[in-house]
């Protein structure tokens, strides 16, 4: 194994020693619980004061006892239940230490017959087994590790006393069963029943917590542990940790993790817990320490530290580190270990090793599970292999298997990430059958006992319709989560926002929100994402400041959002702010996806120096980082700088992707450079093996549209191996709307009704064509064309940003508090105009009427106006609009910024106008 860096400092020195013991996890088949039943049922049962022949069958029952002590020690359930019954074949007789054991292996196994006929077997023990203490919370603990909540009660009700073990095992089966409520109000009656919680009551009650996603109340309750005097231990810190891990708060997961570190050793379960987490972050560092203080420190590289190593090196990358691991595990490996490093050659891509693998487990004595199959089926689902997967679906019941919902949810979510979105969906209707024979091509699987979907299964469903944009078909899948208590799973009910929000619904998406019970950041960063797609990103920016009021920590998501809300607003001052609280939580320096945010905000606050500054103290920066940096430049109207950039980047180790080739064409297209936008165009697959898609294609017409060559354009078009989308169409007619060209305006224009029939843009531009051109009654006609089909034209607006306040203006709209000051202001300045000898630039006919050049026509006018006498005079305007800035709105505001010598940002979604001292830094091409 390669040497491991030195631990960070948050880990504890080495103890003098060892102190773990390790744990055993060969697990054998079991016979089948007919046959255990029968075994268990047909022995004699011990009666009264021992006979002879019961005291030679107790004799017998001694090297049963110590085999059955054995497995059950090395958890290997089956053969300690297979032991037992051939103990009562040969009439040896169990006592009370020794049938707590066999009652352990029973729950272990989960064989429900099984553990109600070792159950009866006590009650027929008589007293000195039904009535033994330590015999009846061994019942209690089966029920509540079998998850039979009802049995788990009664088996409590019936004990005459009842101790904090008993206590504690019921408290175990509620909180395993999600009914939190139950569980913490039997920890207080314990309490009021005079028995006292221990250490083991109070890690159940904070793991069923923390294991049902709230973590609030986990931690809550730990705190309240050591206000009671009770001290936590490793296990305690342990049951925190793997409910974070369970729920995917990886970020809380190591947050706890390092504060444990400052008073406790972590053991060899804190180890297998929190590697997860360091998979879920791609924390590799410290996932390498981790590995390193196992070694170190003499820890047992048993089969839970394996399977977790094995597992966070592969989904890292780190396949060769991954396979050492392997080697070195110093135990049997399980079933576990094994499927891991199948999983490892899938990441792989080598599917032929992965079947070797699994011909190499066989031939180890182990026999693959359903997990086993079920990372072949979510591979070749994936992969789009549907006739591989389906086979090996339904070949799994020949192998004395049955598909589970896990199998169902990896053919959901592979189909859907495949983009098989209809199969997907399949799938899904599938699983609510119910033997009705609907799904015909599912008659592989036996429809009496259809699988029913869990959260997981909702969730992906709900992925897959927020893509595609299926709102009614959403609606559905919230009714049956409904119905079927599934709302209830966090991750369910922040997927519904997620929905709600992307398809515009937020009065839904507010109230699914409402009525989470146990908020987590994945829930408050549904919320804001929603809010920030709205164009609401203020209301975004208030949220963010209810969570770090809260006891939540924002993880890197929450901050990504903040940082482009900011962006949206032009919140330049709250976004330094967020960049200081950045520089505090990652002190170490934060990584590439919080380097891009940054530079974005500032790009977007008109601060290009600061993004540049960002960019530079960037280390290692990824392709993301550098196409950020060019998307900055690109926003300010700085082709070049784009252009030297790229240059910078081929000189590097890094390869571009195709969104580079895609701001390095719409640079080309600011400059006007033709013939070099075809050197990349065509380099881009010859040298960089990078085939071009649509937006690729787009950018080229966009550019030869520029310059004009709008046939040619055409000709690529027809050439172009690919069927041209909206988009593609749009652009066309923008360059015939800007070169006049009604002929091949109209063939756009035709295509795009097609494609977009409710579009009212292309409608817009196609009328505004015709105006150029004189063609009045036809610029009627598209007009009236609209009415008839219901459209209506989207009123401009323009939004004033003034730190995280934010004011709109509306086209029209009068009714703002100072309209009269903005007024005044305004004729003050077209006063100036004139004197100044000011001569404005055309206005965008929209009909046949003559616009006073003078009039506050736009609204952008009127946000600059509100600007100057509502802002600071050293600070800059920062108005961001709907619409494409007009030549006469942009000539009068480089007149404003020069007469009143103010900076004014104006972001119209096309371009970003920096002006100052007369001037804007699009350089009068937009």
């Amino acid at each position: 194994m390669a040497t491991m860096p030195p631990p960070p400092p948050w880990f504890p020195p080495p103890p003098p020693r060892a102190v773990f013991s390790p744990r055993c996890t060969a697990l054998q088949n079991p016979s089948t619980h007919a046959q255990h039943c029968h075994l268990l049922d047909g022995a004699p049962q011990s009666q009264g004061h021992a006979s002879p022949r019961h005291a030679r069958a107790r004799d017998l029952a001694a090297p049963f006892a110590r085999e059955i002590g054995a497995c059950v020690r090395a958890r290997r359930w089956g053969a300690a239940c297979e032991a037992f019954a051939s103990m009562r074949a040969v009439g040896a007789a169990p006592d009370r230490f020794l049938l707590p054991q066999v009652l352990r292996a029973c729950a272990g196994l989960g064989a429900p017959r099984l553990a109600a006929a070792a159950h009866a077997l006590a009650a027929k023990g008589g007293a000195a087994l039904a009535g033994d203490p330590v015999v009846g919370n061994a019942i209690v603990a089966m029920y509540a590790a079998l998850g039979d909540v009802a049995s788990a009660r009664a088996a409590f009700a019936s004990l005459p006393d009842r101790d904090v073990v008993a206590w504690t095992a019921l408290i175990g089966a509620h909180a395993d069963a999600g009914e939190l409520d139950e569980a913490f109000g039997l920890f207080e009656q314990m309490q009021e029943s005079g028995v006292r919680p221990d250490v083991i009551s109070w890690n159940t009650l904070v793991s069923g917590f923390a294991r049902n996603g709230d973590l609030g109340a986990a931690l809550h309750l730990f705190d309240e542990m050591r206000l009671r005097g009770v001290e936590p231990g490793v296990n305690s810190w342990n049951c925190i940790i793997s409910g974070c891990v369970q729920n995917a708060l990886y970020d809380e997961a190591m947050g706890i993790f390092q504060e444990m570190c400052e008073s406790k050793m972590p053991d060899s379960v804190t180890v297998a817990s929190i590697l997860p987490a360091c998979t879920g972050l791609q924390a590799l560092r410290i996932g390498k320490q981790l590995h390193s203080y196992v070694l170190r420190h003499g820890i047992k590289l048993n089969v839970y530290i394996g399977a977790s190593l094995i597992s966070m090196y592969s989904e890292c990358g780190e396949f060769d580190y991954a396979r050492v691991v392997f080697s070195s595990i110093e135990e049997e490996k399980n079933v576990t270990v094994w499927n891991e490093l199948i999983q490892l050659y899938i990441r792989e891509g080598r599917m032929d090793k992965a079947w070797e693998a699994f011909n190499l487990m066989q031939e180890d004595g182990l026999e693959p599970d359903i997990v086993t199959y079920n990372s072949f089926i979510a591979e070749y689902a994936r992969a789009g292999q549907k006739e591989q997967a389906y086979e090996l679906f339904s070949g799994i019941v020949g192998m004395g298997l049955k598909p589970n919902v896990v199998s169902m949810n990896a053919l959901i979510c592979g189909f859907y990430q495949h983009g098989l979105y209809t199969d997907a969906l399949d799938a899904f209707r599938y699983m609510q059958c119910s033997g009705d024979g609907k799904a015909k091509s599912w008659k592989f699987l036996d429809n009496s006992s259809p699988i029913k979907p869990t959260g997981t299964t909702i969730t992906g469903v709900l992925s897959l319709l927020t893509d595609l944009k299926l709102d009614r078909l959403g609606k559905e899948v919230h009714c049956y989560a409904l119905k079927n208590g599934l709302t209830s799973n966090i991750f369910v009910s922040s997927k519904l926002v997620d929905l709600y929000g992307k398809t515009g619904d937020m009065t839904s998406a507010a109230n699914v929100f409402q009525k989470i019970e146990n908020k987590n950041v994945v829930t408050w960063n549904s919320l804001l994402a929603a809010y920030k797609h709205n164009r609401k990103p203020e209301v975004a920016l208030k949220l963010f400041g209810e969570v770090l009021e809260s006891n939540l920590h924002p993880n890197l998501v929450t901050v990504q959002i903040a940082l482009l809300s900011c962006g949206m607003t032009m919140a330049l001052g709250y976004g330094r702010e967020l960049h200081s609280y950045i520089t505090k939580c990652w002190s170490g320096g934060y990584p590439a996806p919080l380097a891009c945010a940054l530079m974005d905000m500032y790009g977007k606050c008109g601060n290009i120096e600061d993004a540049r500054l960002v960019f530079e103290c960037t280390v290692p920066k990824d392709i993301a980082v550098w196409n950020t940096m060019m998307s900055c430049y690109l926003l300010h109207r700085m082709p070049r700088d784009v252009i030297d950039l790229f240059n910078c980047l081929e000189q590097s180790n890094i390869q571009p992707d195709p969104i580079t080739f895609i701001l390095l064409l719409s640079a080309c297209k600011q400059e006007g450079l033709l013939e070099e936008a075809q050197s990349y165009f065509y380099n881009m697959e010859d040298v960089y093996g990078i085939k071009p898609t649509l937006k690729h294609y787009t950018c080229m017409v966009d550019i030869m549209g520029s310059a004009g060559l709008l046939v040619e354009s055409l000709a690529l078009i027809q050439k172009m191996p690919l069927e041209p989308d909206a988009c593609l169409w749009s652009t066309v007619l923008r360059a015939c709307k800007m070169h006049s060209n009604l002929e091949v305006g109209e063939k756009a224009a035709k295509a795009l009704f097609e494609l977009e029939p409710d579009n009212t843009s292309n409608y817009m531009v196609l009328s505004n064509i015709y105006a150029d051109t004189g063609l009045w009654e036809s610029t009627e006609a598209v007009r009236d064309a609209m009415t008839e089909q219901g459209l209506h034209v989207e009123r401009q607006c323009s939004w004033l940003h003034n730190g995280t306040a934010v004011h709109a203006f509306e086209a029209g709209d009068l009714s703002h508090p100072a309209i009269d000051a903005i007024l005044s202001t305004w004729k003050d300045l077209t006063i100036r105009m004139e004197q100044s000898g000011y001569s404005p630039r055309d206005i965008e006919p929209y009909c046949n009427v003559e616009v006073d050049p003078f009039s506050c026509h736009h609204t952008e006018k009127i946000a600059v106006c509100y600007g100057l006498i509502s802002t600071n005079d050293n600070e800059p305007i920062r108005i961001s609009k709907n619409f494409r800035m007009c030549m006469e709105c942009h000539s009068s505001i480089k007149f404003i910024s020069r007469d009143k010598n103010r900076q004014i940002l104006v972001s119209d979604g096309c371009t970003y106008h920096h002006f100052r001292d007369g001037t804007c830094s699009c350089g009068d091409a937009w």
